[in-house]
């Protein structure tokens, strides 16, 4: 009879959850794009074409662990709220859709329509397989909906395995197109270009410096202003790395890029363990890039204990970069229709000393929160969040050290024996007017912190306990001065 009953609760089970609907699930982010179920990685293909912002993405249609890469494919018009679209480009014949970009042939230099109002999407891509990787074409004349191969596939191929990851772009200067393509264990970008995206010419390689402790892929070349002087600009590469990332910032003359930055320095856009791969839309509207990235680590990604669904897309944030001494810094900010997605605020403005612990009187999942901390000389002093019994997520400054901290000791990961390595992050940071500004965005499974303006970015995973929605202030027994203390609890962007 026990066996009955005990059958019987499991049936119930997978009935309610086979019945539960899509992006209620315990983990599932609510403002962070998530394809419906399925494994997803690395962003692709980010353009703005006819009023919409399209996001393709390393996809497997089958399961919930990498394999048979494809390109899924969703759209929105404010970056926030997004449609999904079928699967844009397909494994086929046992080679699969690797990573790359979209492009607006507004010239129809590639051909590849017959109509003179016919604007086509060039998707450039890598398909690969066990034994080689090459660069292939597909387009779309019908804004992305339906996706055709160039017959005339590879349209660059140096017959090696590893050879990936096209970063396209059109360069009004040299008028044609260039591509950043990695060349992974050499540590090496590459840079070709072309002016029919049909025949690609060898003009440089940029590499081997900075971070060379994994292998090089999904670069993304980009021009972004600089912060305070308009009309000014600069060159960034972005370069991904074994569960990392890096940039470099200096100037880009058609064939060759020169980085300004000391060459033995490592400059991450993103010093949390859970960011990878970011390319950026570069026909915004404004001209201004937004750069997405995948929220994961190779390190234990497909252990991440989220069902139906694995892996998920960072918050879309707006690039520029100022000069800090003699080192070009990104800056990384959040985009403004973001805003769009906040409840009514709950606010403390009045100021609040603290020496130990303090309770907040709200509490959540999900949402966005600002603050500034006035430290003490010698504190450790910063936020919990996720508080629950003896578990919370902490996010702290050193002001001995000059240095701002991200923790998940105190979170659940008994499901990865790799995930506990990469709990605790720590990068400089420097006060600003005595002061550190933090923005923090919480959301469900997915903490991104921007400090001081977005000089300093953190992205991470956690999993916490349904009942871990508090949230404190604290510091190490030093006062510490924490002000202007604003709460959002966040809407979902799915209906």
């Amino acid at each position: 009879m026990r066996k009955i009953f005990f059958l019987l609760g499991l049936i119930f089970q997978l009935v309610a959850q086979a019945q539960q609907p899509y992006y209620q699930e315990r983990f599932r982010p609510q403002y962070h794009f998530s394809s419906q179920k399925n494994w997803i990685n690395n962003p692709n293909g980010l353009v703005y074409h006819n009023g919409e912002y399209h996001l393709f993405y390393q996809h497997n249609p089958f399961g919930n662990t990498w394999a048979n890469m494809s390109w899924g494919h969703a759209v929105s018009k404010d970056l926030v709220n997004w449609n999904s679209m079928p699967l844009a480009l397909a494994q086929q014949n046992g080679k699969m859709v690797l990573s790359g970009s979209v492009v607006v042939d507004s010239k129809n230099l590639s051909g590849f329509t017959k109509q003179k109002e016919e604007v086509p999407l060039i998707a450039v891509f890598t398909s690969a397989d066990s034994a080689s990787q090459s660069q292939h074409l597909a387009y779309s004349i019908d804004n992305g909906k339906s996706w055709s191969r160039y017959t005339a596939n590879p349209v660059l191929d140096l017959k090696v395995k590893d050879f990936r990851d096209p970063s396209v772009f059109w360069h009004e200067p040299s008028k044609q197109w260039v591509m950043a393509v990695a060349m992974p264990n050499e540590k090496l970008i590459s840079i070709y270009t072309s002016f029919s995206l049909k025949q690609w010419t060898f003009q440089s390689d940029f590499g081997f410096q900075s971070d060379t402790s994994g292998v090089w892929e999904s670069p993304d070349l980009f021009q972004v202003p600089i912060a305070g002087e308009p009309n000014k600009t600069k060159w960034v590469l972005q370069v991904s790395q074994n569960g990392s990332m890096q940039y470099f910032v200096g100037e880009f003359d058609g064939t060759k890029f020169y980085n300004e930055n000391p060459f033995d320095k490592i400059f991450r856009p993103d010093y949390g363990a859970d960011y990878y791969a970011a390319i950026t839309y570069k026909n915004t509207p404004d001209k201004i890039p937004v750069s997405i990235g995948w929220v994961n680590n190779w390190n234990y990604a497909d252990q991440v204990p989220t069902s139906p669904w694995r892996g998920a897309m960072s918050i879309p944030r707006k690039l520029s970069v100022k000069k800090m001494g003699s080192e070009w810094i990104l800056v990384q900010e959040p985009i403004k229709s973001l805003r769009s997605m906040r409840s009514t605020a709950e606010v403390i403005k009045s100021e609040i000393p603290v020496k130990t612990n303090y309770k907040l009187p709200f509490s959540g999942q999900c949402f966005e929160m600002e603050l500034d901390i006035k430290p003490s000389t010698t504190s450790i002093s910063g936020v919990k969040i996720a508080v629950g019994g003896n578990r919370y997520f902490s996010i702290s400054y050193d002001a001995t050290l000059e240095q701002l901290y991200v923790d998940r000791s105190n979170t659940p990961s008994a499901f990865s024996k790799q995930y506990p390595y990469f709990n605790r992050k720590n990068a400089y940071l420097k006060q600003q007017n005595e002061r550190i500004h933090l923005q923090i965005f919480f959301d469900k499974s997915i903490v991104e912190v921007y400090a001081n303006g977005g000089e300093l970015v953190f992205t991470s995973q956690i999993f916490p306990e349904q009942g871990d929605t508090g949230i404190q202030l604290f510091s190490d027994g030093n006062l510490s001065v924490f002000q202007n203390i604003w709460y959002w609890p966040m809407k979902t962007t799915w209906k």
